[in-house]
């Protein structure tokens, strides 16, 4: 007579178990991304919250703490907010210029068929050139007295029209922003190219079956479509105009009588010129607020707009 001896149970893993193993393997992986995080953004902006503190000009142990005093400075300083209020025009001049240059070059560059090869890559060098380049051709274009644009201006008998472009304080700041343009339109062209890349056929080809002309599809299947791409469009342009830096100080350095000062280049000049690290670090870190601030309010009014439409 043989004996049948139950089998053992098998034990399965608890729901628990399994989602704990499971978070333990993501945290594994968000670590390393965690870590640079911190290391390259959330140290450095504690650091320089701390320097706001301090008045320092970053020489031996000299540093002695002053509160809030350089925050309270900055509300009374004019250079500070002028050029808060150029930050304000280049950001309003990049988003009125640069995304819908952008948007129609992209629109007529996927019209174009083969051609658009070649004019994409035209387009897209003033990308790959370097900023102080851009800047140092440029001050050479704008140059008042041996420049080619005066100089075509003067040859088109234009002359009222030729201008010290870059010393006039009434100009200095417009010209460097046309400059600002011509170098970012391609980018959004490109981003744009990338969401019409992906917009189905289907829908052009049925409204152009129902009778739609181009204008219509552009207002009523385009840009409704791109509504997304353009939110994105316009935070980029938003942050990288607040945050300006290299072009302005290659082609100004915030003059004349700081008329082209933006916020970047006057913490530069408090820091590396006037060696007030205290202050610079004040200038720093309210650059931080207020892009911060300005991103999550455009945003939030994007998400918003998308929603009632």
């Amino acid at each position: 007579m043989s004996l049948i001896t139950p089998a053992k149970p098998v034990r399965v893993p608890s729901r628990t178990r399994q989602v704990r193993s499971q978070n333990w393997v993501a945290a594994a992986f968000l670590l390393p991304a965690l870590l640079t995080l911190v290391v390259f953004l959330v140290y450095p902006l504690l650091s320089s919250f701390r320097l706001s503190l301090l008045n320092w000009n970053g020489l031996g142990n000299t540093a002695r703490f002053v509160g809030l005093q350089n925050w309270a400075d900055l509300l009374h300083d004019r250079v500070f907010l002028t050029a808060i209020r150029n930050n304000g025009v280049l950001a309003g001049l990049s988003i009125l210029v640069q995304i819908p240059l952008g948007l129609v070059l992209a629109f007529l560059l996927d019209r174009a068929g083969r051609a658009s090869r070649a004019l994409k890559v035209l387009y897209f060098l003033p990308l790959l050139m370097s900023s102080v380049a851009i800047g140092t051709v440029f001050r050479s274009i704008y140059d008042p007295n041996f420049g080619p644009l005066n100089s075509v201006l003067r040859a088109l008998h234009l002359d009222v029209l030729a201008q010290d472009w870059l010393g006039d304080p009434r100009l200095s700041l417009i010209a460097v922003i046309a400059v600002v343009c011509w170098q970012n339109v391609p980018f959004y062209m490109l981003l744009f190219l990338a969401g019409l890349s992906s917009m189905p056929a289907e829908l052009r080809e049925a409204a152009t079956l129902d009778g739609a002309t181009e204008p219509v599809i552009f207002w009523r299947i385009t840009l409704p479509f791109l509504q997304g791409t353009i939110r994105s469009a316009m935070v980029l342009s938003l942050i990288g105009s607040l945050r300006y830096f290299d072009l302005v100080y290659v082609m100004t350095g915030g003059g004349p009588s700081n008329s082209s000062e933006v916020m970047a280049t006057y913490m530069y000049r408090t820091v590396f010129s006037s060696f007030n690290i205290g202050y610079g670090a004040a200038i720093s870190s309210a650059m931080f607020i207020i892009v911060a601030v300005v991103a999550g309010l455009t945003l939030r009014a994007t998400r918003r707009f998308e929603t009632e439409v």
